[in-house]
């Protein structure tokens, strides 16, 4: 029998935060708002508290009312994560930290520090290979098992394994997790969610109709805001509702595609192997500006962001070995519209010049006329360099005008 989990680490971010301030767990908390600079708060204590030689190693210490709070935030940075404690005021993810600030004044503000969290998703990733090989990297925080074949997989539909895998995380890290195990991947992932924090959901086929049914559709990864607009425009708003429709009628109102797709995933039907390899379709890089900058006026500024951001996917590309043929570029005005160009030229490239040049023209099909907030280099129609004849073997120069 099939069975596939969705491991998903309970406020991974948070999480990682609270080894070294056991102090903040619990409290509301959100992270975001730029880098870690732990040496400016040790500076801070020394300089504020001096009764007391502060060091790293007394981060546990720290008193709670010394932590800087939201409502003191003043940018335009957008919050990484929300601890639970955080939650029930309306704050979340991707949310923009002067807002938040009106949700929650007093939720406590960290910055974020991606090499930690690196190393404790690396961490626990192997813990995960040790006893599962077949596993699915799907970002910093989350992955998909294969369970079928492992000893212990298929006992009490999978929890006896996800039990081993929850404690030898925990020993290993200090970290909780949350796993869904279902027949496949879709449907762990909607049961990850059933039971968090550091909780185990099993779900069988049988399950369908008194488990995922009675679920918002929107709680499909894949059934964005508008799509569920258009579901609840016809009535259906639940993925049981959405199982009574006719995939006739699904298609003739929603495509081919998605319609056929709608109709399965309503079904409990997904054939998708866990994949523990992949290759990416694009490398981009992007930077929100700290105050919205003008195309003329502030030229040279974003001439030299676009010059790094081009350097930036070259490195990427070369690095990991791969080439591109379509180059594209993002913009966010002050409006916050989005407008996006891309170009396919005649051969892959992993070139810094090339790519800069082509982004370039790109950038030139775009009216300029509002001020911008973020600007994004991407490279698609990947391909690996060793697969292909050699290329982008001139030095590159990356004086070329932009922003004209």
């Amino acid at each position: 029998m099939r069975r596939i989990a969705h491991l998903d680490m309970d406020a991974f971010y948070a999480s990682v935060e609270w080894l070294r301030y056991p102090q903040l767990k619990g409290l509301p908390m959100v992270i975001g708002g730029g880098r870690r600079k732990e040496d400016d708060l040790i500076g801070r204590l020394n300089a504020e508290r001096p009764e007391r030689h502060w060091t790293s190693a007394d981060l546990a210490d720290i008193p709670v009312d010394f932590f800087p709070l939201l409502r003191d935030y003043v940018g335009r940075g957008v919050i990484t994560t929300a601890t639970y404690a955080a939650r029930p005021f309306g704050i979340g993810s991707a949310m923009g930290l002067m807002k938040a600030a009106k949700l929650c004044p007093q939720a406590i503000l960290l910055p974020v520090d991606f090499d930690q969290y690196r190393k404790y998703s690396r961490a626990f990733k192997q813990v995960i290979r040790d006893i599962a090989p077949v596993m699915e990297d799907r970002g910093v925080d989350e992955v998909y098992i294969d369970f079928t074949d492992v000893p212990g997989g298929q006992r009490e539909g999978g929890r006896v394994l996800a039990r081993l895998i929850q404690k030898s995380i925990a020993d290993a890290t200090g970290l909780t997790c949350s796993i869904g195990v279902a027949p496949n991947k879709l449907i762990a992932k909607m049961a990850s969610e059933f039971n968090k924090p550091n909780g185990i959901s099993i779900v069988f086929e049988h399950d369908l109709e008194r488990l995922i049914w009675p679920l918002p559709c929107r709680k499909v990864n894949g059934v964005g805001p508008k799509a569920d607009a258009k579901l609840q425009g016809h009535g259906i708003h639940t993925i049981g509702e959405l199982a009574a429709r006719e995939r006739a009628w699904l298609i003739a109102h929603f495509g081919k595609a998605y319609g056929a797709w709608l109709h399965d995933m309503a079904w409990g039907r997904d054939e998708r192997p866990v994949v523990t390899e992949s290759e990416p379709v694009s490398m981009s890089r992007e930077t929100t500006f700290e105050r919205d900058l003008h195309a003329v006026r502030d030229k040279a500024a974003l001439s030299a962001i676009f010059t790094t951001l081009c350097q930036q996917v070259a490195g990427d590309l070369q690095r990991k070995g791969y080439v591109g043929k379509t180059i594209g570029i993002k913009l966010r005005f002050d409006d916050f519209k989005i407008a996006t160009r891309d170009q396919t030229v005649a051969e892959h490239t992993a070139d810094a010049q090339r790519i800069r040049q082509v982004a370039g023209q790109c950038l030139k099909r775009v009216p300029l006329d509002r001020r911008l907030r973020l600007l994004g280099v991407r490279v698609g129609s990947l391909a690996r360099q060793s697969d292909l004849a050699r290329v982008g073997d001139s030095e590159p120069n990356l004086a070329l005008p932009l922003f004209q």
